[in-house]
């Protein structure tokens, strides 16, 4: 017999309970082993997303289930992302739950439920309020296709103008110019549902762009980069894409994806392995790992190819250049908290021009600035706890800064794109905020932004399994 408790919003803890008066969660057998331990927990399409640890150990699937377990030494079994629920799933068939305890009563299901306070970065798609999952392709998509890379574009990729620099009576009457945009978007990659045929996404987290308009996406679920070009019905697989796992060809939960210039390669979040990873192009078999223990949730990187690394556990951002083994401590680092020297779950992160360091400081719902050599950062959007008035944000996601030096910002949690000027008490919508939904002026937890070179922003849709394009008017 075993018992099962949610410690945290992301864990849950298993040990033998051995007083069989007290109710039960789960039974396994004596000689069963993780797999058949996180299968009875989590159901068969779930459970290769939780690492299991004993003892401070990490234990592999085949492994014996311990049996000298107890409450003070369980088994913890971690989700290896997460990311918190939206603030309303009545129009949604995504799980939600308010608590992180285990109802006396669970919804007769056939197999244990786990309710979280948290929806991971790979959340599960039925009705039921089961704990979030995954399903791991059973086919996986193996097909080599030729991989064609143009330059990639930069998340703020006009500079001709850039005034960040410019002193800030300058800087003011930028502001008052603000570009506008279309409010119902055009698909412009997946949209058919959640899936990991070539005209699907599952889960897609961020993007970069290149000249043609070529859109490069992580497509987390599907453990593979696809490219989808210009007004293509299909996306083409350019990294992996053979499954989960830690071999050359194989990633594990794909956060984030930029482009470097310099050394003509893509860097990839490999956050289910816990490392960075740089792909070379064209072929994208000459794997490098540039870190490797580190739980990031975004990467950018400057002008002078130096790389930059949100540690979400560690509430901090680093900082890398080419050959470095360790990282320089550029933001945060000073313990979990919501001071200005402190970060909560950093996720996405933008640098400018001026080497400034835009962090959506997730927990804080707040997005920092922080400056060259600051010592603590300043904020530019929300930090007003979370809410979804103009003031708010509610688990703000991905963040990039245009040529007018406005900000915009991801507002997860409450659906929508919000553009901020620095100094600004309130921000505005710019996409999205119409209610969650799937309609083409509506947005299920927006994650990465990105603009093209006509300034066109472009919004990844989780939920919807799509990436929008908003035409600039």
């Amino acid at each position: 017999f075993a018992r099962l408790a949610c410690t945290s919003a992301n864990q849950v803890t298993v040990w033998f309970q051995h007083d069989q008066s007290t109710p039960t969660k789960i039974k396994i057998d004596f000689d069963s082993n993780i797999d058949d331990l996180k299968e009875a927990i989590f159901d068969a399409t779930d459970k290769g997303q939780y690492q299991a640890t004993y003892n401070g150990e990490t234990l592999r699937s085949s492994a014996s289930v311990p049996r000298n377990t107890t409450d003070h030494m369980p088994i913890v079994f971690t989700r290896i992302s997460n990311i918190p629920p939206p603030p309303d799933s009545s129009q949604s068939n995504h799980p939600t739950s308010s608590t992180a305890t285990i109802p006396k009563d669970p919804i007769t299901t056939n197999h244990p439920i786990v309710y979280t306070e948290i929806i991971p970065k790979n959340p599960t798609t039925t009705n039921h309020p089961t704990s979030s999952s995954t399903t791991i392709p059973k086919d996986p998509i193996t097909t080599n296709h030729p991989p064609i890379y143009a330059t990639i574009i930069p998340k703020n990729p006009i500079t001709t103008n850039h005034i960040s620099t410019q002193s800030q009576i300058n800087r003011k009457q930028t502001q008052t110019k603000k570009n506008k945009f279309k409010q119902c978007a055009i698909t412009v990659a997946g949209g058919n549902g959640k899936g990991d045929q070539l005209n699907q996404l599952s889960d897609p987290l961020e993007i970069c762009i290149d000249n043609d308009k070529s859109i490069y996406i992580a497509d987390s679920d599907n453990h593979r980069i696809v490219k989808w070009k210009l007004n293509s019905n299909t996306g083409q697989i350019v990294a992996c894409g053979n499954g989960y796992g830690n071999q050359n060809k194989q990633l594990f939960y794909p956060t984030d994806i930029i482009f470097d210039k310099e050394n003509n390669s893509f860097i990839i979040s490999d956050v289910g392995n816990r490392r960075v990873i740089r792909y070379f192009d064209p072929k994208l078999t000459n794997q490098q790992i540039l870190i490797s223990n580190i739980f990031c949730e975004g990467l950018t990187i400057d002008k002078n190819g130096y790389i930059y690394v949100s540690d979400y556990e560690k509430h901090k951002i680093g900082r890398w250049k080419q050959g470095d083994k360790r990282g320089e401590l550029v933001a945060g680092g000073n313990g979990l908290g919501n001071q200005l020297n402190q970060l909560n779950k950093p996720t996405n992160i933008f640098i400018d021009e001026d080497y400034s360091l835009y962090i959506s400081d997730l927990h804080n719902h707040r997005v920092m600035k922080w400056k060259k050599d600051a010592n603590e950062g300043i904020i530019v959007a929300g930090g007003n706890g979370k809410g979804n008035s103009p003031k708010q944000l509610y688990y703000p996601q991905g963040v990039i800064v245009d040529h007018l030096d406005h900000i915009y910002v991801a507002d997860g949690g409450n659906h929508r794109v919000m553009r901020w000027c620095e100094g600004d008490e309130e921000g505005e919508i710019v996409a999205g905020g119409t209610g969650r939904g799937n309609k083409s002026n509506q947005l299920d937890w927006p994650m990465g932004l990105s603009f093209d070179d006509e300034e066109n922003l472009y919004v990844v849709d989780r939920f919807n399994h799509r990436i929008q394009k908003y035409e600039k008017l």
